[in-house]
Order: structure tokens, then C-alpha cells, then sequence
């Protein structure tokens, strides 16, 4: 019987099989054993928000994914451990919702990394503070977050009292993909619940004494809205562990890197040279000092990953080098 073939996307993830949607609605799927063998690296395989070529069973209803197509964003972190490697979050993304509680848990450094990940997603990031009812200094929250933001929108929310529920809606249109993102706790799932108008996530309680929260969604998965918008939720990150980021720790730290310009000497340190226009700024309380270091701090993380990633490329490419040399000489 000939295989029909089809167009998929991925909702949803489960140690290699997947869910994914069809034209005749949702089907689990594993990827063929020629894309399996043909793959030289983990992003080659499907994530949640690709699209897909899959040939489909119907006597099963399963599929058998055979390609996927070149996605358009793509949210990654390096994957948990010493493995320089990229995992990807999610695919194909319009709108990134970074969501972050503005309980005891709340952290603008947390939030700078995010968004350095968020911009060298091709995505377009906006910032949701959450579990406003809970905030004891909303004024002091929202200036730090407004100053690490970089122009970025920022929504004050809470699920408990709707307030800024509405705000959201100018993102959600149909067709569109928001992926939310943020640590455990900070009332993602609870958001999704919210906008889908029913229970689609389990939700858990934060702990008492930090309002840290424990891991609810145990995968990536996508949803649909009724307006059509569809949202992906993932599992909270309590470290994101960059990936890349070149670009995205220009965007994220725009103000820094502007300044950056405006020093007397093009290759200061910002340590002793005079003129340094990052040091006034400091001193003349324009900029916090944290912010400063943090940017150091997160410079020196991403040129060290970019240094492993070029260690492996250059083995991978010895060990792909003797091959060929191998086979090409056998035999002589």
C-alpha cells in the first residue's frame, strides 16, 4: 500500500515519541530510521513547534516522521551538566512570554538571562510578572525589571484579581505561537489554564519559606486556544544554562554596550582607564553596578561554551577527516 505523506506539527515530546498534529487530528509518531541515522546532532531531530513531513498509518492511526522542515525561531539553552550541548525548547515561536513571579522568588538577573536566550531566538520576548497580588514592593520590582528590560514590554498580571489579563490579548491571535517560559512556580501553567479557560496543566503549591516552586509540567507540550492562538508550555528552569548568545547579550544589554562606545579608549577594561564612560555611569547612579558584572559575568559564560562547541567541531571534523582518508586508501 503506498504511504500517503503529510504535513505535522509537533505538540508534544515523550522520550522519543511524539504528538503530533495532522489533518486528521492528533497522532503519537517516531521518526524514521533513515532520519534517526541520517542525524549527526540532537537538533536535528523533531522538537515541539517544528513542522514535520510524516507519512501516516491509518489502520492506527500513527505516523513515521521523514523531515522536518527549517524552523524560523528557536528557543535553546545548553543542555543540564557538563555537556556542551544544545537542547532545544521550542520552535517556530512568534512571541515569547518570560514569565517571573513577583513573590520572594524574583530575580533581575534571572531575567537578564532570559532574555539574552529570548533575542538570539529570533522570537520576539515580552515580560510577564506574575502573582501580583503576592508582591510586597511592586514600585522597587518593576524598576529593576525596567531596567534590565531594554525596551522590552512588561505586563504586571495576576491570575487571582485579572489584573493585566487583558493586556495579553494583543498577542494571542489566532495562529500565532506564544511559548511560555520561566522557572518552576512562577504560575505559568496557571496562566495557561487561565487563557485556555479550563484545567489543560496541573499546578502545584510553591514552597512557604522562598515561594519556589516545584516542577509542574514534566514536558514541553502545545495547546490550542479557542481563538486559535496556540500556546507551548515547558518545564521551569531554575538555571538557564546559555546557548550562544552572541547576539542576544548585544540586544539584552543595549544600554551597555551603547556606552561601551562612548569611552575614551576603544579597548578599555572599565577596570582604571580614565574616561570610562561605564564607571561614570556607575558613580552617577545611571547604571547599577550588578548589572554591570552581571554582563561581565555572562560574557565570560558564553565565550567559554563558544570555546567547548569549537573544541568538539574541530574533533567531530579530525575524526570525519580520517575516515575519508581510511576508506579512501584501503586497500592500497
Amino acid at each position: 500500500m503506498e504511504e500517503c505523506y503529510s504535513v505535522a506539527r509537533v505538540f508534544g515530546e515523550h522520550k522519543n515519541i511524539y504528538r503530533v498534529y495532522t489533518e486528521l487530528g492528533e497522532m503519537m509518531a517516531e521518526v524514521s530510521g533513515k532520519l534517526r541515522h541520517a542525524a549527526t546532532d540532537q537538533q536535528e531531530f523533531p522538537s515541539v513547534g517544528d513542522f514535520v513531513v510524516v507519512s501516516l498509518r491509518f489502520s492506527e492511526m500513527k505516523a513515521t516522521i521523514h523531515k522536518v522542515f527549517p524552523r524560523k525561531s528557536r528557543f535553546s539553552r545548553k543542555v543540564a551538566g557538563t555537556n556542551t550541548k544544545e537542547q532545544i525548547v521550542a520552535s517556530n515561536i512568534d512571541t515569547i512570554f518570560l514569565v517571573n513571579s513577583l513573590n520572594k522568588d524574583f530575580n533581575a538577573r534571572r531575567i537578564e538571562r532570559y532574555l539574552i536566550m529570548a533575542w538570539e531566538s529570533n522570537a520576539n520576548p515580552v515580560i510577564l510578572l506574575s502573582k501580583a497580588d503576592l508582591c510586597e514592593d511592586l514600585a522597587e520590582n518593576l524598576r529593576q525589571t525596567v531596567r534590565v528590560a531594554a525596551g522590552v514590554p512588561i505586563h504586571v498580571i495576576s491570575t487571582v484579581n485579572n489584573r493585566g489579563m487583558d493586556d495579553l490579548n494583543q498577542y494571542l491571535k489566532p495562529g500565532t505561537t506564544i511559548a511560555l517560559l520561566g522557572s518552576s512556580g512562577v504560575g505559568k501553567s496557571t496562566l495557561l489554564n487561565y487563557l485556555a479557560g479550563e484545567v489543560v496543566q496541573e499546578t502545584k503549591e510553591v514552597r512557604a519559606y522562598d515561594d519556589r516552586g516545584r516542577h509542574t509540567s514534566t514536558s514541553r507540550e502545545m495547546f490550542i486556544l479557542d481563538n486559535g492562538a496556540i500556546m507551548i508550555d515547558t518545564p521551569g528552569m531554575r538555571e538557564l544554562q546559555l546557548w550562544g548568545g552572541g547576539e542576544g547579550i548585544s540586544e539584552a544589554f543595549e544600554d551597555i554596550e551603547e556606552l561601551k562606545t562612548q569611552c575614551r579608549f576603544s579597548d578599555c577594561s572599565h577596570k582604571k582607564e580614565p574616561g570610562c564612560a561605564i564607571k561614570q555611569a556607575i558613580e552617577d547612579g545611571l547604571m547599577d553596578e550588578k548589572r554591570f558584572k552581571s554582563y561581565v559575568a555572562l560574557q565570560k559564560e558564553i565565550l567559554m561554551i563558544e570555546k567547548k562547541q569549537s573544541n568538539i567541531n574541530r574533533t567531530i571534523g579530525n575524526k570525519k577527516s580520517k575516515v575519508y582518508i581510511d576508506h579512501k586508501y584501503r586497500g592500497l
